[in-house]
């Protein structure tokens, strides 16, 4: 074992996300000897997690314009210069692992799962919104819809340990704000009402689960551990721990199941009390 294994961990708690990987990725390795090259470039070389994320961050979203080394030290920077961006990204693969049954180590996410990686394209691109790079994070929010069919503005405010099942079609707007422990599936809009400017997007409380397809529009907050029903537009707020179903959505039930961003628990009660909202 090398000595980069060698993580102080209490007894019989699983590894650190980053050791996890490489163990993974190692295993992945001997089980499948073609695809020992990727593994290795990708994680295996790699001593720190934020190398490895820069690394393939870079692989994917390379183009003639903006060549793989250059993306890869722009990540590097901003990892170096907030690290907090770091603790996000594990928060976010830990995420994957624990909410998607499909998920069966934190090597598929990590090389595979365009909703993490688009994710983590986005908290780059935040970064550099936030210290007035906007065209360079503009070109990041281009070049993540055109490959991993996701457009995140690099304006929005997205918390930790975010969930994107599927990714594709997902479109968040420029003051759309989204908590912590959030899971949302494919097709989900965080949108405006019209042309209105200024503050205009959903605020989305913690631990909100967003069904497929589901369209949350305008300047309203979606109150902590709430559930949106797959296929439903939401005009008007709901309230923490509610339930909101339908085209135009109604309360369906309150309170919904305790913390169904991490169950992903899709269900709707038998017993369905209608409220306007």
């Amino acid at each position: 074992m090398s000595i980069q294994h060698l993580e102080l961990v209490e007894p019989n708690a699983a590894p650190p996300v980053w050791a996890a990987l490489r163990n993974q990725a190692e295993a992945a390795a001997r089980a499948e000897p073609a695809l020992y090259s990727m593994l290795n470039s990708v994680i295996l070389q790699h001593s720190l997690f934020e190398d490895a994320l820069s690394y393939q961050l870079a692989r994917k979203l390379a183009d003639y314009e903006l060549e793989a080394m250059n993306l890869r030290e722009l990540c590097e920077e901003a990892y170096a210069a907030a690290p907090e961006l770091v603790r996000y990204a594990e928060a976010d693969l830990k995420a994957v692992f624990e909410r998607d049954p499909a998920c069966k180590g934190y090597v598929q996410p990590f090389l595979f799962f365009k909703g993490f990686q688009a994710l983590q394209t986005y908290r780059i691109a935040h970064w550099l919104w936030g210290r007035g790079r906007e065209t360079l994070a503009f070109y990041l929010q281009s070049r993540m819809s055109e490959i991993f069919q996701v457009d995140i503005n690099p304006a929005a405010k997205i918390g930790s340990g975010v969930f994107f099942d599927h990714g594709t079609g997902i479109v968040i707007g420029e003051t759309a704000v989204v908590g912590d422990d959030v899971s949302m599936l494919h097709g989900v809009t965080l949108g405006g009402t019209g042309a209105e400017r200024g503050d205009r997007h959903p605020k989305i409380g913690r631990g909100v689960l967003l069904g497929a397809g589901a369209k949350v529009l305008g300047n309203i907050q979606i109150g902590d551990y709430a559930k949106i029903a797959s296929g439903s537009v939401v005009l008007k707020p709901v309230p923490a721990h509610c339930t909101a179903a339908g085209v135009p959505a109604r309360l369906v039930n309150c309170p919904t199941c305790p913390e169904p961003a991490r169950s992903m628990d899709h269900t709707l009660a038998d017993v369905v009390y209608d409220y306007v909202i």
